[in-house]
């Protein structure tokens, strides 16, 4: 399957993890901007997948990573993104969504495990509650939060403005 064919919207996602559901198959459901990908992504995402037989992704839009990180971000469009993510082996599903957080994905979803990463803890996840109302857990995976895309950013602005 080519990585385009993995990404559509909430609700063909949403039909294509009830078909596996019927299949006995358990889900994950991760999320981040994933602006400028980096190991610490890849190492998110291979924890999230080892939580559930299926993995989901949500990539925010343009314009809700825009909110969130300020101007000039993200600095690759969305549709990159999602393309960038679906095209890793561990993942299964990608979505993209409009909204500031990913409560409405949890609650069309609905699943089993929402893995976010080391930069929360379970009581600190600000979906915590949305995801147990739908009777899932909360999982943290991946490592240290030792790497970020706005690092990556700033270390390349500053290779930049050393060179000229």
């Amino acid at each position: 399957m080519k990585a385009a064919d993995k990404i559509a919207p909430l609700d063909v996602v949403a039909e294509r993890i009830q078909s596996e559901r019927a299949r006995g198959r358990s889900v994950v459901l991760a999320n981040g901007i994933f602006d400028l990908l980096h190991v610490g992504h890849v190492r998110y995402l291979e924890g999230a997948k080892e939580l559930a037989d299926v993995l989901v992704v949500a990539v925010n839009s343009d314009r809700s990573a825009g909110m969130s990180k300020g101007p000039g971000r993200p600095v690759v469009p969305e549709r990159e993104r999602a393309e960038m993510i679906a095209a890793m082996r561990c993942v299964d599903q990608v979505l993209i969504f409009d909204e500031p957080d990913v409560r409405a994905v949890i609650r069309a979803l609905r699943p089993e495990v929402h893995a976010k990463g080391t930069d929360y803890t379970r009581l600190t996840v600000p979906e915590r509650n949305e995801v147990e109302s739908c009777g899932g857990r909360v999982e943290i995976v991946g490592d240290e939060k030792r790497h970020s895309s706005t690092e990556l950013i700033a270390r390349l602005a500053k290779l930049r403005r050393s060179s000229t």
